[in-house]
Parts: C-alpha cells; structure tokens; sequence
C-alpha cells in the first residue's frame, strides 16, 4: 500500500498491508499491520500484531499487543500485552497493560488500568480506570467505571455496578441494580437484582 513502511531505517522482519500501515516504524522489529493506518505512528515498538482500519494507530513504543477489527486499541500509546478484538474494543485505552477485550466496544473506554478482561459485546464498555475486572457475558459490568476485582458471568451481570469492588455475580442479571456496593456473592438468575449500595 501507499507509503507503507514510509520511514524505516533498521526495523526487521515487518509486515505492512495497506495504505500509511507502519508508517512511522524507524527501528522496530517483528510487527504486522494490515489495513489502512494500522500501526501508523509506531516508531519503535516492536512485536505488536493490527489488522483493521486504524488498529493500534496512535502506538508509538508500545509493545506485544494485538488488535484485530476497525479502530480496536486505536489510541493505545505505550501500553503493553494487551489484546483487543472486534470493532472499537479497547478504542480509548492508552496506557494500560494485560487487559483483553473481545467484542464489539468491549473495554470502550478503558484508558490507563491494567489487568481487565472482557468477553461479549458492551462489555465493561465504560470502564476507565477500574482493574482486574472481569466481565463474561453482553452487557456484563457496562457501567463499572472506577470499580476494581469484580468479576461478572452472565448476561448483564453486575450491569449498573460503577465504583463497587471485590463483588462476584454469575447468571443472567446477577446483581444487577449493585452501583457502589462491595464483597457482594450472587449465584443465579436475578440474584440480588435491587442491591444497591
């Protein structure tokens, strides 16, 4: 593609697939872009895997991250080992490292925490700052924001949780209406659905 590549000097063994793809790449090894402006403004990170319009785009050192899908880890900079598939799944994560989404907008806005994942689509989709979260299941833990250690299983799981912690839910809308409530255990479809704080 067009100016793949552009401004490589002594980077190794990359691959460049699409127009601007790898543009920026100066002495950075081992990465693979495919699509337009995929890992555009990385200069030196190396072992980094984008394949989708804008994947990784705005990763500069960042390395050992995959994004696979339209702007997935878009604004990603410096961040390392993280893992986002699907449209827009981590698209405003910046710094944080070992997170993993997988979905479309899963971990949307996730922005510097570490150690998240999330499975289905919206899920953790508001998350910021929050870390070592999981989320399993479309709609789990949406609204979690600034919340940390919660793992929900199951659809809408936890969904309106924003800043409780260290609260468990398995099954379908498993404490649901939990806000700011913490060291919450419900198993079971609609299990404390009304908990709030």
């Amino acid at each position: 593609g067009r100016t793949t590549l552009y401004n490589n000097t002594t980077g190794l063994a990359n691959t460049a697939v699409g127009m601007e793809a790898l543009y920026s790449n100066t002495t950075a090894s081992y990465n693979t872009a495919v699509g337009w402006c995929a890992l555009n403004a990385n200069t030196t990170g190396p072992d980094n895997v984008a394949v989708g319009q804008a994947a990784l785009q705005r990763a500069t050192t960042a390395c050992e991250n995959t994004a696979v899908g339209t702007k997935a880890l878009c604004s990603l900079t410096t961040g390392q080992l993280n893992t986002a598939v699907g449209k827009s799944a981590m698209a405003c994560h910046t710094t944080g490292n070992r997170n993993t989404a997988v979905g479309r907008t899963a971990l949307h806005y996730n922005t510097t925490a570490d150690d998240n994942v999330a499975i289905g689509y919206y899920s953790l989709l508001c998350n910021t700052t929050g870390s070592k979260n999981t989320a399993i299941g479309t709609y789990s833990l949406k609204v979690n924001s600034t919340g940390c250690d919660n793992t929900a299983s199951g659809y809408k799981a936890l969904y309106t949780n924003t800043t409780g912690t260290q609260n468990t839910a398995s099954g379908y809308r498993a404490l649901y209406g939990n806000t700011t409530g913490q060291y919450n255990t419900a198993t079971g479809a609609q299990t404390l659905y009304t908990n709030t704080t």
